[in-house]
């Protein structure tokens, strides 16, 4: 067998909306293959195609053919359809837990996939092969794993099991849809390390789908980018990522590189890529982020946080009659000191202690031992009015803004919101109508949103947009603080760019402290000047950022950088 994927004319329409256009390629035995594109751009339903798993109100033209079966699976009924998934390809979902039965032993789920297309003789059998497939992805204590549910696993374990099921019948093709974006920095290497090795020791083609191109550059040799349900360029991955042809996969190269600014100290978006050049080399700490610390703050240190050894203890229930309540130190020994203008960065992976710091920042939870002051303010002792002082000079960006947002309530009343609350205006008073409407008009003018914008609900915007609100939110009252909890890390490249020099723009204009808290390095290196590493509800690291990233004084900093995928790198190799 020499051809793992064939794709002939491939079309997908949805009505008469065409969702892909006439797409043509193969993968070879053993080639790995990257599919990159943003939200919208065709490639998931792509994979959809591929397997045989378009909704009924979908259909399809043109051939998609699997190893050696000659089939094309465009024109099969589902029951054939599904003889083939799960023997010659296989797929490995972006959210593990929700691929896998919550009600089933890992290794029954693993061993199922096998007795159904009879690839073991028998049930026992395919229970043994389970076992050796959970030590083959690297799991600890295979036989005692294969007896554990899902939920007693952690994301990077249930990865490994849901690459376990795909691999169980030697499939001829693995398509992995965004398998990593739900994973830490480091797992996500130690999965994509393992996907790499076992498709290249079992000559397993590879179809990975991702909007990450510095993902797909870690892991494959040939790209197809993908914009609006068409291929625009094709080629090896150190052609397409060095001399890129077309000007929107120049774009898409652009706004992933972190390390790379236009002569503003801007991130490269699309719109803004034609001054890119692919791998050149800048100063990196050369951005406004870098003098703006410098200029807002005085000659003496003014800080508005300030924590002291911060501990926080959790008591979990009893796992027995007669067992002890578990005691989970979630911070221990925390200090730093933030200064008023200053960008601060959080970096740590889960578990580390990041959400419980925020909680506390914002005067949700109460430190067991230490202290944390906010402007002045002892959060440990604050009550009433120190709270709503406290919620004046300090807001919160989430990470999804579709969760943050009431779906019920329009824009202009969502932005509006904040001003309803006397204790966040100086005056102490409750806003005219009039007065609202005039600042959330120049709240979404800051924040790059037309003004109509106020008569919209939320569902009418895209990702990036309703972030944009839940920025113009958070600054309608004018806080001193912006916490930006993992604010970009759901949005594609391009949009990230956007919002990430949005949000440098805005910090500066009105003078915030940004506090900004992230798994992604290349995010915080690129908008904070201090940094503050975290594990194990400790911070192991802290200082500036450029100093930090150049000279790591820890082993677990210096592996997270490490383990950070960049298309720099894959640029300055080629």
């Amino acid at each position: 067998m020499t051809t793992a994927l064939d794709v002939q004319g491939l079309s997908v329409f949805a009505g008469d909306k065409t969702l892909v256009d006439s797409l043509t390629f193969r993968i070879a035995a053993g080639e790995r293959v990257g599919l990159i594109g943003e939200s919208g751009s065709g490639k998931s339903i792509t994979s959809l195609a591929v397997m045989g798993l378009l909704p009924d109100t979908v259909r399809a033209t043109g051939s998609v053919r699997v190893g050696d079966d000659e089939r094309n699976i465009v024109d099969l009924d589902e029951r054939a359809a599904a003889r083939l998934r799960g023997s010659r390809m296989a797929m490995v979902f972006q959210e593990p837990m929700t691929a896998l039965n919550p009600l089933m032993r890992v290794g029954a789920q693993i061993a199922e996939v096998m007795t159904i297309h009879g690839t073991q003789p028998t049930k026992a059998a395919a229970a043994a092969r389970a076992v050796e497939l959970l030590a083959d992805v690297g799991l600890p204590s295979p036989a005692e794993t294969a007896k554990a549910y899902p939920h007693q696993l952690s994301g990077g374990q249930r990865q490994r099991v849901v690459l376990a099921i795909a691999l169980a019948n030697d499939p001829a093709l693995l398509v992995a849809d965004e398998p990593t974006t739900a994973l830490d920095v480091t797992v996500q290497k130690q999965v994509l390390d393992l996907v790499l090795r076992k498709v290249t020791q079992r000559g397993t083609g590879l179809l990975f789908i991702t909007h990450d191109l510095a993902v797909v550059g870690e892991t494959c040799e040939r790209v197809l980018v993908m914009n609006k349900g068409v291929v625009v360029e094709e080629g090896p991955i150190d052609q397409v990522f060095t001399r890129p042809q077309h000007p929107y996969t120049r774009g898409l190269l652009a706004a992933s590189d972190l390390s790379a600014t236009d002569s503003d100290g801007r991130l490269f978006t699309v719109a803004s890529s034609a001054g890119y050049v692919p791998g050149r080399s800048i100063d990196r700490m050369n951005l406004p982020s870098s003098t703006l610390a410098a200029d807002a703050a005085p000659s003496a240190p003014q800080f508005v946080v300030r924590a002291a050894e911060l501990g926080k203890t959790y008591t979990r229930g009893r796992t027995s009659l007669f067992g002890a309540p578990q005691k989970v130190e979630a911070l221990r020994g925390v200090s730093f000191d933030i200064e008023a203008g200053q960008r601060f960065g959080i970096v740590g992976e889960s578990g580390s202690g990041k959400s419980t710091l925020l909680r506390m920042l914002s005067g949700l939870d109460r430190p067991t031992s230490g202290g944390i002051e906010v402007v002045g303010r002892d959060i440990g002792r604050a009550r009433g009015a120190d709270l709503a002082e406290l919620r004046k000079n300090l807001q919160i960006v989430f990470q999804d803004p579709m969760g943050s947002l009431d779906p019920r309530m329009k824009v202009g009343d969502i932005i509006a919101e904040p001003l309803l609350n006397a204790a966040n205006l100086e005056s102490g008073t409750t806003m005219a109508k009039k007065e609202r409407g005039a600042l959330v008009a120049e709240m979404l003018n800051a924040v790059g949103l037309p003004v109509d914008s106020v008569d919209r609900f939320p569902h009418q915007f895209s990702g990036g947009q309703r972030q944009r609100i839940s920025i113009a939110r958070a600054l309608v009252c004018r806080p001193r603080i912006l916490v930006a909890d993992e604010p970009v890390s759901a949005l594609d490249v391009s949009v990230r760019a956007q919002v990430l020099n949005l949000m440098a723009d805005l910090v500066e204009e009105y003078k915030l402290t940004l506090i900004f808290v992230s798994h992604d390095l290349g995010v915080v290196r690129y908008l904070c000047d201090r940094l503050a590493v975290m594990q194990n509800g400790r911070i192991v690291e802290q200082g500036a950022t450029a100093e930090i990233y150049a000279n790591p004084a820890n082993d677990y900093t210096r592996t997270l950088i490490e383990a950070t995928p960049t298309i720099r790198h894959r640029q300055e190799i080629a």
